[in-house]
């Protein structure tokens, strides 16, 4: 049952954050998302062949946390009235809708756990499972696209807030290796140092304002 009822939610989350940066991209002003046939919930547009299919083949074969990511949606700075802050903005979309979702799984979770008598012991138990692993999922999500490292989400935030000197610094030294760096610190296992203080911090928030 567990990659079934999984991997919706997983492509759900990816996809809706993809959405969420060309959403904010195209409000502010760039419809490159739009005319590239981005701008949508259609699951087969934003498939990526390795994020979206053959990394979470292979965390289920492994017995690994389904992971995950969908094709980067298209964005043109240049077209922004501020470019390096609107990108930030931007790039910060795609994090801040995880933990939204995150946020609403808690809130359903909670009304499920209440109604559990209502809806059935199989069906409640297959709804917790369902939802606990959607608020796990998105908050990582969240917390590892704002590792601030380029290409993460986290990366172009960082570059958006530092003064332009910094940030072309920055830009250079940093993300000229940015990918070769998070691939390290997913190889070595020293992203979980990364993720999970954050992790726990922001789930203990909610389940105490859920009352989970």
């Amino acid at each position: 049952m567990g990659i079934i009822v999984l991997l919706p939610v997983l492509f759900l989350s990816i996809i809706l954050h993809e959405f969420a940066h060309g959403y904010v991209a195209y409000r502010m002003g760039d419809d490159t998302a739009y005319y590239s046939g981005r701008l949508t919930l259609n699951p087969i547009a934003h498939v990526d062949i390795v994020g979206t299919l053959v990394v979470p083949a292979v965390c289920w074969l492994f017995g690994w946390p389904l992971f995950g990511w969908a094709k980067p949606v298209p964005i043109n700075p240049r077209r922004f009235p501020s470019p390096r802050k609107d990108m930030g903005k931007v790039a910060f979309a795609g994090p801040a809708i995880n933990l939204i979702l995150a946020t609403i799984c808690a809130g359903i979770l909670k009304i499920v756990i209440l109604s559990q008598g209502h809806l059935g012991a199989q069906l409640a138990a297959t709804l917790v499972y369902i939802l606990k692993y959607g608020l796990l999922i998105n908050v990582f999500l969240a917390i590892f696209n704002l590792i601030p490292i380029p290409p993460l989400d986290g990366g172009r935030v960082v570059t958006a807030l530092l003064p332009l000197e910094a940030a072309m610094k920055y830009d250079l030294f940093v993300g000229r290796y940015g990918m070769w760096i998070v691939f390290a610190l997913v190889l070595t296992g020293v992203v979980k140092y990364l993720l999970f203080p954050p992790a726990i911090f922001i789930v203990s928030v909610l389940a105490k304002i859920f009352g989970l």
